[in-house]
């Protein structure tokens, strides 16, 4: 087995010399300003261990990989029946796309979509004035992470709720079925600063380490959630987690991963190690571009691909 030290400081020597690193997302307009020339790896292993190299300690913005955090919160709340509010199937079409919403009334695809994933915050906000739930969404996540320091980047929250017009209609279109419980200001309002956590690589990778532990918290033995939603979150992970680009991200790399606009991906090896990468610069489907080259070359030179070595 090779040194996972050394294979993931080769990977971040690599990924410095690339030329090609797609384009940063510039709808909003705060991530448009970020230098796409950062690029940061972080192994958090089930031996307590956490590998780093490059940018791995620069916060950023981990935009659609809170959703992990959230939909395990809103598992924990409401249990399966969360499932009839949200559906659990790939999409085939880009995260924010309102076509699939009319024909299944209302109802989104899976929750790791932008109307899911309004849907998954809807039912964390319930009983909560907003600003208790993004408390609790932090206090979870700095929990997860055992670092107190995780914040949410208020210029970035500012910066996404002033362009949110596509995800305010989402959200007002499933308010239109009945698939939203909250005003549409309230939910939307949860779902930016979620969205606007910042966060390193390494704080990421610690977080999300219950996944590939069976859904246990190595320092302190509390269990997060049981074996079994653990394997139906990175399941979830697996064929949604990438958008219109998961069957692509799941031929290449082989791991559950789950990306964020911003540049990140949370990868879990289950029983080994969790993964967080990080380059701003995106693909066609809006996954970071070198993110998901590096994860395929850490996968492929520990054989941690979860379809076998």
């Amino acid at each position: 087995m090779p040194d996972l030290s050394d294979v993931v400081g080769g990977i971040a020597d690599a990924m410095a010399r690339e030329q090609h690193r797609g384009d940063v997302a510039t709808y909003i307009p705060e991530l448009a300003k970020v230098d796409p020339g950062q690029f940061g790896i972080a192994v958090a292993t089930l031996d307590d261990g956490v590998h780093v190299a490059g940018d791995a300690e620069v916060p950023f913005s981990i935009q659609s990989v809170s959703k992990v955090f959230t939909l395990t919160l809103a598992l924990g709340a409401v249990g399966d029946a969360l499932w009839r509010r949200v559906g659990r199937e790939p999409s085939g079409n880009a995260f924010n796309s309102i076509v699939q919403l009319e024909y299944e009334q209302g109802v989104p695809r899976n929750p790791f979509i932008n109307a899911g994933a309004l849907v998954v915050t809807d039912v964390v906000l319930a009983g909560h004035q907003p600003r208790e739930a993004i408390g609790s969404i932090l206090r979870f996540i700095r929990w997860l992470a055992d670092d107190e320091s995780i914040a949410i980047d208020e210029t970035v929250a500012r910066s996404e709720a002033g362009t949110a017009y596509r995800n305010m209609a989402l959200a007002a279109y499933m308010k239109s079925f009945g698939n939203l419980a909250h005003p549409v200001e309230m939910t939307l309002g949860v779902y930016v600063h979620q969205c606007a956590i910042a966060m390193t690589c390494r704080q990421l990778a610690t977080a999300g380490r219950f996944l590939a532990d069976g859904g246990g918290r190595l320092s302190t033995g509390h269990r997060v959630v049981s074996p079994e939603r653990a394997r139906r979150i990175n399941a979830l992970m697996l064929t949604c987690g990438h958008y219109d680009g998961s069957g692509d991200f799941a031929f290449r790399v082989g791991l559950p991963g789950k990306s964020g606009v911003g540049g990140g991906i949370l990868a879990i090896v289950p029983g080994r190690a969790s993964v967080a990468v990080w380059s701003p610069g995106l693909n066609q489907h809006g996954n970071s571009l070198l993110g998901t080259l590096a994860l395929e070359r850490l996968a492929k030179a520990m054989g941690w691909s979860v379809f076998g070595p």
